[in-house]
């Protein structure tokens, strides 16, 4: 059978496909998509006949992407995206303050840091809608999967407008309980005696960090793991363990005490737009309200 002319499969179909490929089931890609599940069954079943072959397989945990369908994935990531950034675009003039914003971050930034930034720029710009993305993913600002991005990189592609910020400072922290207990270490060789909190799985973005402080740290190190820097900032604070937190949320905290005060990691953060965005007004008055919050925290602890 020759494949179907790339018109003759519309964006529903193709949203259908992205919603059960991501949930693995059709009551959780209906859910997904506000719609009944007949109609995703319906729309895949068409979708695979077009096709002539099967997209999902059924097992004990769900439905099943077969080969083909984790290839058409990334496309239709990339047709979400730009339907997304469409559907931002037209929420209001590129001269109104107003309209929607999409914003990507780390999860701890994105859940400690912006809202207080955002709910300040909320209220100065009601007709502002915000996005939020929590990821430790850099999100293609190129193709549009979010307008604003805070990045612990500089990016190197030229079509990106980057403001630095400053550092974001990461200090070893633990609850003056645990201390109380366990004693005070004064170098990172003592700290190690004592249980500790980090991740599971060394990603990308621990080994650049563990590079530029010359950290010798694995998961073997650590009493509790864990890839998540919520669940691990939220294990420091409940004293599981000792371990790195920024020293801004650390200051907010009268129970979390630094230690080895001379062990500092230093976060480059920068505020990241596409360059044919940086005149559209709302882009522009979230990107600037971002530099001057995120600035502010860098230098003291607490946003501007």
């Amino acid at each position: 059978m020759n494949p179907p002319a790339a018109d003759a499969i519309d964006w529903e179909h193709q949203r259908a496909f992205l919603a059960v490929f991501r949930e693995g089931s059709l009551s959780g890609a209906a859910r997904m998509l506000g719609t009944a599940q007949p109609t995703v069954r319906r729309r895949i079943e068409d979708l695979e006949r077009r096709l002539g072959v099967a997209l999902f397989t059924r097992s004990p945990t769900g439905l099943m992407p077969t080969a083909l369908a984790r290839e058409l994935a990334a496309p239709a990531e990339a047709m979400a995206a730009a339907a997304a950034s469409f559907a931002r675009t037209a929420s209001a003039e590129a001269s109104a303050a107003a309209g929607t914003v999409r914003i990507t971050a780390s999860e701890v930034i994105g859940m400690e840091v912006l809202p207080p930034i955002l709910a300040r720029i909320g209220k100065a710009h009601p007709g502002l809608v915000f996005e939020l993305v929590l990821t430790n993913r850099a999100e293609d600002l190129l193709h549009r999967a979010a307008d604003i991005a805070v990045r612990m990189v500089r990016p190197a592609q030229e079509a990106l407008v980057a403001k630095r910020i400053g550092n974001i400072a990461l200090g070893l922290h633990g609850h003056r309980d645990l201390l109380d207990a366990w004693g005070r270490p004064s170098s990172l060789a003592e700290a190690k005696a004592l249980p500790m909190v980090g991740f599971d799985i060394e990603t990308a973005g621990v080994r650049a960090i563990k590079a530029a402080s010359g950290l010798d740290l694995g998961p073997d190190d650590f009493s509790f793991r864990t890839d998540s820097d919520l669940a691990q900032l939220a294990a420091i604070r409940a004293g599981v363990g000792i371990g790195f937190c920024q020293l801004g949320l650390a200051a907010r905290e009268p129970m979390l005490e630094r230690i080895v005060p001379d062990l500092t990691i230093d976060l480059e953060t920068f505020v990241v737009t596409h360059e044919d965005l940086r005149d559209v007004r709302r882009i522009r008055i979230v990107f600037d309200a971002l530099v001057e919050g995120l600035a502010a925290y860098a230098r003291s602890g607490v946003p501007a």
